[in-house]
């Protein structure tokens, strides 16, 4: 099993991060990883730089500037080779693992929202063609999350609920194109979360004047992307969750299998079915 781990636009620790990759196991064999940081990551996105790997893990956040100033944050589009050569991957049926802030990427692109099925707003903004506010998040919350689809290969060796700590966002969810895995018990409303524009203004850990409809309590998806097979897990914030053993058996779970056939199998069925 070889993968490429893709970082950069949003700060992490970086040992805790790696160590998990380090011990983690699939099928008995230790896992092989490469890392690559934006913006040389926007070199390597395509179809011939990651032939080599059986599975992409993206834990980064490209796109955003945060400036200090008025507006707060500044967003740029990926450029068409770019798009063109990343839609091209997922035609070719990639395998991706989606982890915590990189639902927030490219909030200039709108059809990467579609991809990965939600998006964390710091500003306002539109997901699939609807109004939004910007999107909330509370962090170091320890809350109960369910396991919808105890079937399924990333829910293998769970419990039917555990217990986590973690940062929790409030964004819109695009819940009629993806297949739910986990729901967290926390209640995803406004008055639980602060707001993510106000934060990046200088005022953290704060709602003032800042409304939010109701959200999704689903922390864990999968769906297709073109032919690719994706799972969005929202669990990594920082070396608490990282150390978390449920984390990891979650992340070892979606990586083995965004890898595998039968997910590739599944990821063009589903495509067929559009078409």
């Amino acid at each position: 099993m070889r993968i490429l781990i893709v970082t950069g636009g949003h700060p992490f620790e970086t040992e805790p991060f790696f160590s998990v990759f380090d011990d983690m196991h699939i099928d008995g064999i230790s896992v092989q990883w490469d890392h690559v940081a934006h913006p040389e990551a926007q070199r390597v996105l395509n179809v011939a730089d990651t032939a080599n790997y059986d599975a992409l893990v993206m834990y980064d956040m490209p796109g955003i500037t945060f400036t200090g100033g008025n507006p707060p944050a500044e967003f740029t589009a990926p450029s068409e080779a770019f798009q063109r050569g990343y839609l091209e991957l997922l035609d070719a049926g990639r395998g991706l693992v989606f982890l915590h802030h990189a639902i927030a990427s490219w909030p200039a692109w709108p059809e990467f929202s579609t991809i990965v099925g939600g998006r964390f707003l710091y500003q306002p903004g539109e997901v699939d063609g609807q109004a939004w506010p910007d999107s909330g998040y509370v962090f170091d919350v320890t809350h109960t999350v369910e396991v919808l689809e105890p079937e399924h290969p990333i829910c293998a060796g769970l419990e039917p609920s555990f217990d986590i700590i973690d940062e929790l966002y409030l964004f819109p969810v695009l819940e009629d194109q993806i297949v739910p895995l986990m729901r967290s018990r926390f209640e995803f409303v406004d008055t639980n979360f602060s707001s993510a524009d106000l934060a990046i203004r200088g005022v953290r850990d704060s709602r003032d004047g800042w409304n939010h409809p109701a959200g999704s309590d689903l922390v864990a998806w999968v769906k297709h992307a073109r032919n690719s097979p994706l799972a969005y897990i929202q669990f990594a914030d920082g070396p608490v969750t990282y150390a978390d053993a449920n984390y990891r058996r979650v992340l070892a779970n979606a990586v083995s299998w965004a890898a595998s056939d039968k997910a590739h199998e599944w990821a063009r069925a589903r495509r067929n079915a559009e078409m």
